[in-house]
């Protein structure tokens, strides 16, 4: 069995299983933010009437409304606060960050667990090396919260080889939106997806993260990256090495793969993903010279430390375009912590940036990030429907925090080596 197998065997008490099967397995972890908890919360209340049999293992992270515009708002998150005091349910309240990295960065995910979540980025816990999956607020309610069990068919894994270098101007996010391109929209339906390679290996956590953070814009299930010391390292030093401890992934005998994609690297350039969708993916110049009217560093594949510096990199001793507004979205406090320690804040409120509390930034604009028609934005977002920020006539482009800060520098889609 692989990593996954083995993972989905244990959860369901079973010594082996194969990709097909169908299982009942113990979930460890469920997590849900502000909006999609509220929307489960009167499910299980008005229809389950069943006792929560597990409140330790669920999760609610304030992320969408992080400071509540209006008094519908503060009413969702009042009765959030009083529905999860009521169950002893853990609470990670305004300024947290984004859902996934407030979980983690709490010591809340671990390799070897089982993961749900009503967020359809919940794969992106594979890059600790679990079964993550996103299921529908109603499973959570009716089945999750009274049995502290899910089912799942045993997915058939496609392994994603990675080798090479990346040249300049080009990031882990840009092979991540480069992979969405090449696999296509519902090109993996209900696999798992194994990203591994020397490319992979030599990847700290966070940019590992980008990878399975796709599984949803190509149809897989789920995604994950075998754990390794840099893994094992960080989970230990927050506490979330339980589930690890006796799982089975000796290398013996390891399933074969469906099927092995082999992908290098080295010739990747910055990618942007242009409306509608995810998978509208174009290299920079078939883009660049696009005006754009916001910027933002954030969401859930962005405002890590690792975005923060990226976008630091380009602004040094620069100011934004006058026709731009460049937001920067920590994706949790500890992220916006690095960024003070390392001057950072100071650097890109220099450059004419807007900081806002650590959370999902504009996704969805609950709170900010609403466009009027005729207006565009580039961000590190993972989403670019049209109507998701505001009117359906705006445009979203999608890009790494480098091609980020040099359209802010320039006022329109620009190719970064133009500017480094």
């Amino acid at each position: 069995m692989n990593l996954i197998e083995s993972i989905l065997a244990r959860a369901s008490g079973r010594r082996q299983v194969e990709p097909g099967d169908i299982v009942i397995a113990e979930v460890d972890r469920m997590i849900m933010h502000d909006l999609s908890g509220y929307m489960t919360s009167r499910v299980y209340e008005e229809k389950v009437g069943k006792p929560l049999k597990r409140a330790d293992r669920v999760i609610m992270v304030f992320d969408h409304i992080f400071s509540p515009p209006r008094e519908r708002e503060a009413e969702v998150l009042k009765s959030n606060r009083e529905w999860a005091a009521k169950y002893g349910i853990r609470l990670l309240d305004c300024g947290s960050g984004n859902i996934h990295n407030a979980v983690v960065r709490a010591g809340l995910i671990g390799p070897g667990m089982v993961v749900v979540g009503s967020d359809s980025h919940t794969p992106v816990y594979g890059a600790l090396g679990a079964f993550a999956a996103a299921v529908g607020n109603d499973c959570h309610a009716g089945m999750v919260f009274p049995h502290s069990k899910a089912w799942f068919r045993v997915p058939a894994t496609i392994r994603i080889e990675l080798t090479g270098e990346l040249p300049e101007g080009s990031t882990p996010r840009d092979v991540a939106l480069w992979l969405v391109g090449k696999i296509g929209e519902g090109g993996a339906i209900y696999k798992a997806l194994e990203f591994g390679g020397s490319f992979v290996e030599e990847l700290d956590l966070f940019d590992r993260w980008l990878l399975p953070l796709i599984t949803v814009d190509v149809g897989a299930k789920c995604g994950y990256i075998e754990p390794d010391e840099k893994v094992f390292e960080f989970a230990r030093a927050l506490g979330a090495m339980e589930r690890w401890q006796g799982l089975d992934v000796a290398p013996r005998a390891r399933r074969r793969p469906e099927a092995v994609w082999e992908y290098d690297v080295s010739a990747i350039e910055p990618q942007v993903a242009c409306p509608p969708t995810v998978g509208n993916v174009n290299a920079v110049g078939a883009v660049a010279g696009q005006p754009i009217q916001w910027a933002e560093i954030g969401g859930h594949g962005g405002g890590r430390i690792e975005d923060i510096r990226l976008l630091a990199r380009v602004l040094r001793g620069k100011t934004v375009h006058p026709d731009v507004r460049l937001n920067v979205v920590p994706a949790s406090r500890a992220a916006f912590g690095e960024a003070l320690q390392e001057g950072l804040v100071q650097q890109l409120h220099d450059a004419g940036a807007l900081w806002f509390p650590p959370s999902t930034g504009s996704n969805q604009s609950v709170n900010m990030g609403a466009m009027a028609a005729g207006e565009s934005m580039i961000s590190t977002h993972s989403r670019n429907f049209p109507g998701r920020n505001g009117s359906a006539a705006a445009s979203m482009y999608l890009a790494s925090a480098l091609t980020v800060g040099a359209s802010a520098l320039r006022g329109r889609i620009t190719d970064v080596r133009d500017v480094l």
